[in-house]
């Protein structure tokens, strides 16, 4: 039977690795410890390596924020925007076309589709890290409080 232990995760942290689209390093949770950490990709140091692969139930690989997952946001915002000369300027962005540019760059002369962006980009990192967490059987604070009755 898997023995239950209770360890603080910092909600901050963990929200930092999987925002992270640092290709050169790889982030762990430690189940134990509630510790987030980083390990460059490329490493040689096979001590770390084998500890990571012999202890595979103790530290969870935290997934990357990747190209997929930034487009799939920018493909949301983009459909929500009511300015047709934003709209087209970031859908060019999108498919690649000149002149294109970075969507936070744009987003910077637009204060408040700058401010529905982060908020997206939030949720959709929230959500999709409440979803790693039930995956991997690990429980939040808020988890917990949901499913309490308050009287």
């Amino acid at each position: 039977m898997a023995m239950t232990q209770s360890v603080e995760i910092l909600w901050e942290d963990l929200l930092g690795a999987f925002n992270s689209g640092q290709l050169d390093k790889t982030y762990y949770l430690d189940r134990l410890t509630g510790e987030i950490f980083s390990v460059p990709a490329t490493s040689d140091n096979n001590e770390v390596r084998l500890q990571l692969q012999s202890d595979g139930e103790r530290f969870l690989e935290i997934p990357p924020f990747d190209y997929h997952s930034e487009r799939q946001i920018v493909t949301e915002f983009v459909a929500q925007i009511s300015d047709p000369e934003l709209r087209t300027m970031l859908k060019t962005t999108l498919a690649g076309r000149k002149p294109f540019g970075k969507i936070e760059d744009i987003l910077s002369f637009y204060p408040h589709e700058e401010d529905r962006f982060a908020l997206l980009k939030d949720r959709f990192l929230s959500n999709r890290l409440k979803i790693w967490l039930e995956e991997n059987n690990l429980f939040t604070t808020d988890t917990v409080l949901q499913g309490m009755k308050h009287t």
